[in-house]
């Protein structure tokens, strides 16, 4: 059996250990959104576990690179997981750390071939829809004209955008929120088109699959029909020999 590379067993070995650290990101990141009143030490806490998990990812970019067989390739083919670890250091903001570690965990997903493509989807709606959740709330709640206010106004906002629908009773005021809506947006339709896309190639696959068993039972019944007509061939031969053997055995007797 051939032995897989470096690089694809340092991949599967880390899979988990960092899906479990960007659960822990995704708490860290929630705290200070969803608790305000927080003391600092939770703060702190809360921001060093982010940069932790960031570093985490960032460390695991890096051994791939040094694990890959061709690292100028790695570096073309896997340009958004580099510009993902870039991104926060080029302004220490929370959302950038946000950005960057849902795009680490995306690409790792993706590199997965164990996750079935209706599990990540499903997944990176329940997190785009967290994220862009907290992500608007943290913006928009200090915002003086804002009217996202709290975490269900937030749900709902981050709902009715990444389905499009925008019924327009909460919208961001700033120009950070609005960006993180045309995020949202965008990625609400890529997410849309992808689960239709994945319901019909199952629905052609099915179709196919059955195409192929219709034309298996097909091609069976005609050779059960050409097996019939061989078998009638032999019996009218037989029939039409079977009097010149009578009238031989007549010929003897007498």
């Amino acid at each position: 059996m051939k032995e897989r590379p470096a690089q694809v067993r340092w991949e599967r070995r880390t899979q988990r250990p960092l899906f479990g650290l960007a659960a822990a990101f995704a708490v860290a990141y929630a705290v200070p959104i969803v608790w305000p009143e927080a003391d600092r030490g939770v703060e702190r806490l809360c921001t060093a576990v982010e940069w932790a998990v960031w570093g985490a990812f960032a460390l695991d970019y890096l051994v791939r690179l040094l694990l890959a067989e061709e690292r100028a390739r790695f570096v073309r083919t896997h340009w958004l997981d580099l510009c993902a670890v870039v991104l926060p250091l080029i302004q220490p903001l929370r959302l950038l750390r946000l950005v960057s570690t849902l795009l680490l965990v995306g690409q790792r997903a993706r590199v997965a071939s164990q996750i079935r493509l209706t599990t990540y989807v499903g997944g990176a709606v329940v997190g785009l829809l967290m994220f862009g959740s907290l992500a608007v709330l943290s913006v928009e709640r200090d915002s003086p004209n804002g009217n996202i206010k709290t975490l269900g106004d937030a749900v709902w906002w981050s709902f009715t955008t990444m389905t499009t629908v925008g019924y327009g009773d909460h919208a961001p005021t700033t120009g950070l929120g609005r960006m993180l809506a045309v995020g949202l947006m965008l990625s609400g339709i890529a997410l849309l088109g992808l689960v239709t896309a994945n319901i019909a190639a199952w629905f052609i696959s099915r179709f196919e699959m059955d195409d192929v068993e219709e034309r298996r039972q097909t091609a069976a019944i005609a050779a059960l029909a050409e097996e019939v007509r061989a078998l009638r061939a032999e019996v009218a031969a037989l029939s039409d020999a079977r009097p010149v053997v009578h009238s031989s055995v007549e010929e003897r007797r007498r």
